[in-house]
């Protein structure tokens, strides 16, 4: 396959992600619920990964925009005064519970690459009455914000998405300032999984095809210059994929 072949398949591919996560914006107006995966994999995905006490703090929309595999904001360990980045932010579930979480002193961005998506986030975070946050449209290969920002970068079942996922990983690592971690819910394949295997269990914009296996998760980040890096599975999704929790450190320098 030659880079023109290569590039218009990675272009179709985004496309393909960029009209999902609209269409699943646009569902929740409508008083429907989005959806993440496609099939069985359903199961693994959506707000019922997320505690009571959560569901009480957040507006409905912001529930029924729920496409993770996971709750980053209790990955990341939020500590009051942090300044947050959640990589595709959706419908700002897990920026209006970091926000929370930081408190007044503490920041909370949320990037997305669907207008529709900022815009319902935006409209949840002023339902939620929280006022430390900003949602931004961008493309998490190339993070709208200076480098050494933000202490956590997290994300939900997003980076499986990415074409580009060594860009994503170094777009992490610039942002974060020194001694910066990373707390990130995504969906990772055992590394018995061909990427041919993994496609045949979903596609890629239902959060599967596009998924790294745990040993090239690993060496991504740390290929990025991160430290500390684990991926620790917390349940199925399909066979061979798992929801799990990734964590990494940029180094003090």
């Amino acid at each position: 396959m030659g880079a023109n072949d290569t590039d218009g398949g990675n272009r179709r591919l985004r496309e393909e992600v960029r009209e999902r996560y609209a269409a699943a914006a646009r569902a929740v107006d409508e008083g429907e619920a989005g959806c993440c995966g496609s099939g069985p994999v359903e199961v693994g995905f959506g707000p019922t990964l997320y505690s009571g006490q959560d569901h009480d703090e957040l507006p409905a929309a912001a529930l029924a925009a729920s496409l993770g595999c996971g709750n980053p904001t209790m990955v990341a360990e939020l500590a009051p005064g942090d300044t947050v980045l959640d990589l595709g932010s959706g419908g700002g579930i897990d920026v209006i519970l970091s926000a929370r979480r930081v408190g007044p002193t503490g920041w909370a961005y949320g990037l997305d690459m669907t207008d529709e998506m900022v815009d319902l986030a935006r409209r949840n975070a002023a339902e939620a009455a929280v006022g430390n946050v900003e949602f931004l449209k961008g493309d998490i290969e190339d993070v709208p914000l200076p480098e050494g920002s933000v202490d956590v970068v997290i994300s939900n079942c997003v980076i499986n998405l990415s074409v580009d996922k060594p860009a994503v990983f170094a777009e992490m690592h610039r942002v974060l300032r020194s001694g910066g971690r990373v707390g990130v819910s995504d969906v990772v394949a055992d590394d018995r999984l061909s990427p041919a295997q993994r496609a045949e269990r979903g596609d890629h914009a239902g959060c599967i095809a596009g998924a790294l296996s745990v040993s090239e998760y690993e060496a991504g980040l740390v290929e990025a210059g991160f430290a500390d890096v684990s991926v620790t599975f917390t349940h199925d999704v399909a066979d061979g994929l798992h929801g799990a929790i990734v964590r990494a450190v940029k180094p003090a320098s």
